[in-house]
């Protein structure tokens, strides 16, 4: 046993902040899949806390990532990435119950609340709904709710009725595309969805409904696999082209790319019960672990088309996002199909909790090592990434049975 395996079961030993009513509710699992879950949890919570310590209290910013000479990488909350902490502290509180971390959460949650105007971004699903929607979900409280309306109020005012999407990018325009959607823009769909369940107005689901519906016609190829980027024409709604902007070429399988059109489609059909959604799911995830160089720990490369596999940079968040989608797709499909997706999703997070967990007090208190944010600019490469912590915390919670919603 290795010296930073030593140090992570000692610090499992020393951390007790596992709460008897969070067993009380999980009692559908089994003792083995919870009791896994506990210990790795009380390695992350003392991480996470460690992460929260360098997080400054006062102002607007948010950690995203540890540069290349090992310091913090902090956002404002303009930036796509600002709400995954909050999330991530939001989600701590639901599995123990401790005040200690519902205060956290509660104020890295309300220093994100302008973001609920900002019209210039399209990733306020990220932003907003993995933090106040987080903190509906648990609290119930109205404050938080009105919040997410808002925010998708915000959301519907990037969608074009002819192109039927959510503007992406507006950045590039039109030099380099003019209307651009992206693959990651399914995952700000939920944004939508909540509200439309909240309040009884279709406009924000019918939104929603036309953004999935385009993306499947037009993101994907016949196998499965998804482009980054489609540019449309907004006077005539039709696609000028395809591109892989941050893979290695435009028709090449960006992993990250891939997690997210399966995540999201299966997020789509939880809300609207649509079969064309579930079997997108199901396809994409079939091409997936299709993958002749997949790596056999399924923690995938960054590109899985990269040459220089199997000396490319894996992502660790791609992976987590994919487990984390597992666990919930599972929940919709019939055996032997749902017990294998159980058996992919714990293979990734087995893998990620054994092999790729950073060590005791290490990487500013971030939790995974060797995600990769954006190859093709040299950015975020191999180094940990809030996203990936995000996702990892989501399917470990979603693997013993713990639902965000306590009511």
């Amino acid at each position: 046993m290795n010296i930073k395996r030593l140090m992570v079961i000692a610090a499992l030993c020393v951390t007790q902040m596992m709460s008897a009513q969070t067993v009380g509710n999980n009692e559908q699992n089994t003792d083995g899949i919870f009791a896994q879950v506990e210990m790795r949890m009380r390695y992350l919570l003392q991480q996470t806390e460690q992460l929260r310590k360098v997080t400054p209290d006062k102002g607007k910013l948010m950690p995203r990532s540890v540069e290349k000479d090992g310091s913090l990488r902090l956002v404002n909350i303009g930036d796509w990435c600002s709400g995954f902490f909050a999330g991530e502290l939001w989600m701590m509180y639901r599995y123990t119950n401790d005040a200690f971390w519902r205060e956290r959460a509660v104020s890295n949650t309300w220093k994100l609340e302008d973001n609920k105007w900002n019209a210039s971004s399209h990733d306020l699903g990220f932003m907003m709904y993995n933090a106040f929607g987080k903190a509906w979900e648990v609290t119930n409280e109205q404050s938080y709710r009105d919040v997410v309306v808002q925010a998708a109020k915000t959301l519907a005012t990037r969608f074009d009725e002819k192109v039927g999407c959510i503007r992406s990018w507006s950045w590039g325009t039109p030099e380099r595309w003019q209307y651009a959607v992206i693959i990651d823009n399914m995952m700000n769909l939920e944004l939508l969805f909540e509200a439309s369940r909240l309040t009884g107005d279709e406009q924000y689901r019918n939104i929603a409904v036309s953004h999935a519906n385009v993306t499947m016609r037009n993101h994907f190829r016949e196998d499965g696999a998804s482009y980054h980027v489609v540019d449309y024409n907004p006077q005539a709604g039709s696609v000028i082209k395809r591109i892989t902007h941050q893979g290695l070429f435009d028709e090449s399988v960006w992993s990250r790319g891939q997690a997210w059109g399966l995540y999201g489609y299966t997020m789509c059909y939880r809300y609207t019960q649509d079969k064309a959604y579930l079997e997108q799911a199901c396809k994409i995830a079939k091409f997936w672990f299709s993958q002749r160089l997949l790596p056999d720990d399924l923690i995938p490369y960054w590109d899985m088309r990269d040459p220089a596999i199997p000396n490319a940079p894996r992502d660790a968040s791609a992976a987590a996002i994919i487990a984390s989608a597992l666990y919930e797709l599972a929940d919709y499909v019939e055996s032997p199909e749902a017990a294998e997706y159980h058996r992919l999703a714990d293979k990734i997070v087995d893998s990620l909790s054994n092999d790729y967990l950073t060590e005791p007090q290490d990487k500013q208190g971030f939790l995974l090592l060797h995600s990769t944010g954006n190859y093709p600019a040299n950015d975020e490469i191999d180094v940990p990434i809030i996203y990936a912590d995000y996702y990892y915390l989501e399917a470990l919670l979603r693997r013993a049975g713990i639902k965000m919603n306590k009511q």
